[in-house]
C-alpha cells in the first residue's frame, strides 16, 4: 500500500503519509538596505561553538519575498534585538538543525532573526544555511548582526551546486509537519466545497469499498495512476467568536488511482478504511509545503483563538499542529509568530460578590506554517503550561 498524502488546501485525517515537500528556498534579505560595502567586524569576546539542536519544522504558501519578509522588523526601531543569555559568538550549524533552534541560540525572541540576520555576498546562495556553516556575532555600523562567517565544506563542495535545497536547513522540523499531514484536522468550507465528488459506484451501488471503482466529478486532470484520498466530510467547525462556519472536520475513508479522465472519471479505489458513500470528496495526493522562511512577529494586530487540533488531543504540548481562526484575511502570513494564551477562568467572588474573570496566562509559542483566507495552521513551538482548544493567540509582545 503506498503512503498517503494530503492536499495542502485540505487537512484531513490519514493513516499513513508521504510528504513531497517542495523546499523553498530563503531567498529574502531583509537587510537589503545594509550597505554592503561595511565590513563586519567580529565580537570581541571568545567564540565558542554550540552543537545543540532539536527536531521540528512546519511552513505556508509564500508567494513573495515582501510577504515573506512583511512585519520583520515590527516594533525594533532604533533598539537592540536582546540576545540569549549565555548566546555563543559562533555556532557550527549541526545536521537535523531548524532556523528556530539557531535563532533560539542567539536570541533571546527567536522570532526577531530577520532583524539580525545579514546576508555574506561572498558565499554561494548566502541566504541558505547548511550543516557545517559557522555563524558568528558581527557588528557592522554599531550594530550586531549574525552572518555565515565561513561555509561548511557542504557548501564549497563541488557536489553543493547539484545538491537539493532539502540539505539546508529548514525553518521548522520534518517530522512535525509529516504528523500534521497523517492526522489531518479541517477541511476550510470554500475549498470543500469545490472538491472532486463521489457521484456513483461503477455497478450501480451506494456504496463502494477496495477493489471497486467509482464515477467521480470536477477531477481536472487526464492523467491516469494519479492518486488520491477519498474524504468524508465530518462535523462543521464554526468560528468561537462569530459563530460562522468556516470548516469542516475530514475523514479519510480511503484511497485510489485514476483509471479514466473525463467528466464523470473514474477512479479505482485500492484501499479502504470504511465504507465510501455518494458525496464523498477526494483530494490530490501531492502536497507541496515549503520548509523554508523566516520566523517574526505579524504585520497587523492578531487576536485569535485555537478552534482544533490534530490528533484529537484535548492538552496541546510542543510539536503539535494547531487550527487558529485567523487566516490571510487577518494578516497572518507563513512565519508569523503568536503567543498562546490561557484563557482565564471566570470565577465566583466569594467576598466581594458577583463573578471575575481571571487574567489569560501566557501558555506558549507558535509558528504558523500554512494560511488561507480564514483558518491558519500552526505548530507549538514552546509549551510552558498545557494549551487548549479555544486558547487565545496574539502577537509576541
Amino acid at each position: 500500500m503506498s503512503l498517503s498524502k494530503i492536499c495542502p488546501n485540505h487537512s484531513l485525517r490519514l493513516t499513513l503519509v508521504t510528504l513531497a515537500a517542495t523546499l523553498a528556498g530563503c531567498s529574502l534579505n531583509p537587510f537589503a538596505g545594509d550597505d554592503s560595502s561595511s565590513a563586519p567586524t567580529a565580537s570581541s569576546s571568545t567564540a565558542s561553538s554550540n552543537g545543540s539542536s532539536s527536531s521540528w519544522e512546519p511552513a505556508r504558501n509564500t508567494s513573495s519575498t515582501a510577504q515573506a519578509t512583511s512585519g520583520a522588523k515590527l516594533t525594533r526601531v532604533n533598539e537592540p534585538v536582546p540576545l540569549a543569555e549565555g548566546h555563543p559568538n559562533e555556532y557550527v550549524v549541526q545536521v537535523g538543525d531548524t532556523l528556530w533552534d539557531i535563532a533560539a541560540t542567539f536570541l533571546k525572541d527567536p522570532w526577531y532573526w530577520p532583524e539580525i540576520w545579514y546576508v555574506n555576498p561572498d558565499i554561494v546562495n548566502p541566504h541558505l544555511i547548511y550543516p557545517g556553516d559557522v555563524l558568528g556575532l558581527v557588528y557592522i555600523d554599531g550594530q550586531t548582526r549574525i552572518t555565515n562567517v565561513r561555509a561548511g565544506t557542504f557548501r564549497m563542495s563541488p557536489q553543493a551546486r547539484v545538491t537539493p535545497l532539502s540539505e539546508s536547513v529548514a525553518s521548522v522540523p520534518y517530522e512535525a509537519v509529516a504528523a500534521f499531514l497523517s492526522s489531518g484536522v479541517v477541511l476550510e468550507k470554500d475549498e470543500a466545497d469545490d472538491l472532486p465528488y463521489f457521484l456513483r459506484t461503477r455497478g450501480d451501488h451506494l456504496m463502494a469499498s477496495a477493489g471497486n471503482e467509482i464515477y467521480v466529478r470536477g477531477i481536472s486532470t487526464d492523467m491516469p495512476g494519479t492518486r488520491f484520498n477519498v474524504v468524508h466530510v465530518g462535523e462543521e467547525l464554526r468560528d468561537p467568536d462569530d459563530d460562522r462556519l468556516i470548516g469542516y472536520h475530514g475523514i479519510l475513508v480511503g484511497e485510489g488511482s485514476l483509471r479514466r479522465g473525463g467528466d464523470p472519471a473514474t477512479v479505482a479505489l485500492t484501499d479502504t478504511n470504511r465504507e465510501v458513500i455518494e458525496g464523498d470528496k477526494l483530494i490530490p495526493e501531492v502536497i507541496n509545503v515549503p520548509l523554508n522562511f523566516f520566523p517574526r512577529a505579524p504585520s497587523s494586530n492578531i487576536d485569535g483563538r485555537i478552534i482544533s487540533v490534530a490528533g484529537g488531543v484535548t492538552q496541546i504540548g510542543q510539536y503539535q499542529v494547531v487550527v487558529l481562526n485567523r487566516g490571510t484575511n487577518n494578516g497572518l502570513s507563513v512565519g508569523d509568530v503568536l503567543t498562546v494564551f490561557k484563557a482565564g477562568e471566570t470565577i465566583k467572588d466569594r467576598f466581594g460578590g458577583g463573578k471575575v474573570k481571571l487574567p489569560d496566562e501566557e501558555a506558549g509559542t507558535l509558528m504558523v506554517f500554512k494560511t488561507y483566507d480564514r483558518i491558519s495552521y500552526g505548530l507549538v513551538m514552546e509549551a510552558t503550561n498545557a494549551i487548549h482548544i479555544l486558547d487565545a493567540v496574539r502577537n509576541p509582545t
